[in-house]
């Protein structure tokens, strides 16, 4: 008998209109990330990158009750298909759960598939899960600003 453990996993998407290796990119420029790596109530986020294999990273998100960092290193970056990248904070722990971000292109625009594994509990299965919402929410707006003003 092989017994499989369930590992807390959030997945969520969107379909952007923008193409996939612009939003592949963006995430990839801290002063884009800036702009939309603010899920809830974080007023604005701090970015430091070092954008390759094994490269770290540091997110300090700034909400009304305090400074919440996310930090980790890139695990996977295949452009402009995949990001996979280990993920810290105070809410996902400090083991080094796994995020990957998937650009699935759909002509102009593109599906983002984010995928979050190993995450400490269910109860933080549902918080990531809101909060990934909240930036793929905040991506779709930044880029329909653009088209607007562009």
């Amino acid at each position: 008998m092989n017994a499989i453990a369930h590992v807390p996993t959030v997945r969520v998407s969107r379909e952007i209109a923008a193409p996939a290796a612009e939003l592949f990119d963006a995430w990839l420029d801290p002063v884009k990330l800036t702009r939309w790596m603010r899920p809830f109530d974080t007023i604005r986020s701090d970015v430091k990158l070092d954008p390759r294999v094994g490269g770290e990273y540091e997110i300090v998100m700034h909400t009304p009750k305090g400074s919440v960092p996310h930090t980790g290193s890139y695990q996977e970056i295949t452009r402009p298909r995949r990001i996979s990248f280990t993920w810290n904070s105070p809410f996902a722990g400090d083991h080094g759960s796994l995020v990957t971000v998937d650009f699935n292109a759909r002509g102009k625009r593109t599906e983002i598939v984010i995928t979050h594994e190993r995450l400490p509990s269910e109860e933080m299965v549902q918080a990531h899960s809101g909060g990934w919402t909240g930036i793929l929410d905040r991506i779709d707006e930044a880029y329909a600003e653009s088209r607007a003003t562009g």
